[in-house]
């Protein structure tokens, strides 16, 4: 099949006059053909990873039944389209050499138009865990108008609720918008993205290419990311991508790597003065001096204790 036919289309695909209603606002109801060629990609998108199988199946669709769903696309002042929801089919389309592609054109703000993307990938859990936390920070900062480090700030100022500081915080219009983001999304607290999301935008970058690249969950990227030599971390990445090590395999060996590279693999000394009030409580409560049995025994040991004290003084 030539790609740069079109197969039957399940939906409707009216010409660009159609476009327009009445009153020559943009009909968003109707889908059109619009060449690929203007159509751009936006500056700031939640998504930046597709997996290659996923791709080279949808691909291979496109080439049999061409584009089955719209594109979802906003107007520019250059007469161009930006892309905002779709963009899978996009590359896809490109791949093989779509001429035009169906899309749906909506006005929509900056604001509205990152919102409606993040949505669409959230709801079909496209997105991996840090483009997930970028994507969540991203929105708040375009609400808020502030840059993703000011929001981040927002979030860590929440996190000591005993200082009297933070009561200005959560009563703040910031705070607040804050919230209605994280409600509107639905699977986060602020304090919950704050302790297992936010520590991911740190991740070395090996670690953190491995999990945008969907190689590894989040809760084995943040252990290994404990260990700071390079070398190290780097074998038990490949390690742990290897032989699909578990989150307690993981934990295991980076007990090991701490314990060698600060020369503690010997068990720590017992804490010798908790031991002795422990067995003093034990036998006073037990009683063991009534027991003939155990009397020798424990004048014996007795005699030994008080050598060390006798030692001990001597030492002084």
């Amino acid at each position: 099949m030539n790609p740069k036919k079109r197969a039957s289309q399940p939906y409707q695909i009216k010409g660009v006059d159609a476009l327009f209603g009445s009153d020559e606002e943009i009909n968003e109801n109707v889908a059109v053909l619009i060449p690929i060629e203007q159509i751009v990609l936006p500056q700031q998108q939640p998504r930046r990873y597709f997996a290659p199988k996923s791709m080279l199946d949808l691909v291979e669709s496109v080439k049999q039944h061409g584009i089955l769903q719209p594109l979802l696309v906003r107007p520019q002042v250059d007469g161009k389209y930006e892309l905002v929801a779709g963009e899978r089919r996009y590359q896809a389309a490109k791949t093989v050499q779509l001429e035009s592609v169906p899309a749906v054109i909506r006005q929509m703000t900056d604001v509205e138009a990152f919102e409606l993307a993040l949505s669409e990938n959230l709801q079909r859990e496209d997105l991996n865990p840090v483009e997930e936390t970028e994507g969540i920070v991203a929105l708040v900062a375009l609400k808020l108008n502030q840059t993703a480090e000011s929001v981040i700030a927002l979030l860590q100022s929440a996190a000591h609720p005993e200082r009297e500081a933070v009561d200005n915080v959560i009563h703040s219009s910031e705070w607040q918008t804050l919230l209605e983001v994280f409600n509107a999304i639905g699977r986060f607290s602020p304090e919950s993205f704050r302790t297992n999301r936010l520590p991911l935008l740190k991740l070395p970058i090996d670690v953190m290419e491995a999990l945008r690249s969907g190689m590894i969950e989040y809760t084995k990227a943040k252990v290994i990311a404990r260990v700071k030599d390079e070398s190290l971390r780097a074998s038990l990445l490949y390690d742990t991508l290897q032989n699909d090590l578990s989150l307690n395999q993981i934990k295991e060996r980076l007990t090991v790597i701490q314990q060698e590279t600060t020369g503690t693999s010997e068990k720590k000394s017992p804490n010798i003065k908790k031991q002795i009030d422990e067995a003093y409580t034990k036998v006073k409560k037990s009683k063991v001096w009534n027991n003939p049995k155990k009397q020798k025994r424990l004048q014996k040991l007795l005699v030994e204790l008080e050598a060390l004290i006798v030692e001990d003084n001597d030492d002084i």
